[in-house]
């Protein structure tokens, strides 16, 4: 893997779902039909369980040629020989993360400021997660990001931005004109009727297959 050629286009970030075979078969279409970057993301799992569950997800990227990137536990990550591991801002500080996992993983941080980025840039990330740009239900309540913030973030540092928070098909497009280097999407695909379709619909967004 070169980490200089991470396509970060359209970034999925799971969600927990009871049912590991539903849940798979989820992430193997949608990485089948776009998705050029997967996040397992666990907040409730056991160690035991989510090292599982990594594996089976890694096998299933790795067949696709998709990177998967482990949210905040660098153990469960170093453990499977996943991609990389995405740091929030309640997780390991950047350069804790980064000292873990060496030079050659991919290491993303949560920033809502251009300092905030600034600094994960300086501490080791190769990228910038930032959001919430759209109001989600994955995080309730959660303050959104203004866009010119966001713009004022991908300006500011040298290193790719990902915006997330409550994207879909209808709301992607101002995202792709602001410049940031891909949308990270949760329930536009996991609570999809037809992920397979829904994927395919917002990498041909991205892309400007059509407007």
């Amino acid at each position: 893997m070169n980490k200089r050629h991470i396509d970060y286009s359209l970034y999925l970030v799971t969600d927990h779902y009871v049912d590991p075979e539903v849940f798979c078969a989820i992430v193997e279409q949608a990485v089948r039909n776009g998705v050029t970057l997967l996040q397992l993301r666990e907040k409730t799992a056991s160690t035991r369980n989510f090292f599982e569950l990594a594996l089976r997800v890694k096998q299933i990227a790795s067949l696709h040629q998709v990177p998967l990137i482990i949210n905040d536990r660098v153990d469960v990550a170093l453990a499977v020989d996943a991609d990389g591991v995405h740091v929030g801002q309640e997780d390991l500080p950047v350069a804790i993360a980064r000292h873990l996992l060496g030079p050659d993983k991919i290491l993303g941080a949560t920033a809502a400021t251009v300092e905030g980025a600034l600094k994960a840039e300086a501490d080791g990330a190769d990228y910038i997660g930032s959001g919430a740009v759209y109001p989600t239900t994955t995080k309730f309540g959660k303050v959104l990001l203004p866009l010119d913030t966001l713009a004022k973030i991908k300006q500011a540092v040298g290193i790719p931005v990902v915006a997330i928070g409550g994207i879909n098909a209808e709301n992607l497009l101002p995202l792709r004109e602001i410049g940031v280097d891909g949308v990270a999407v949760v329930s536009a695909i996991m609570n999809s009727s037809d992920p397979e379709n829904a994927t395919r619909q917002l990498i041909a967004l991205w892309r400007g297959y059509f407007q």
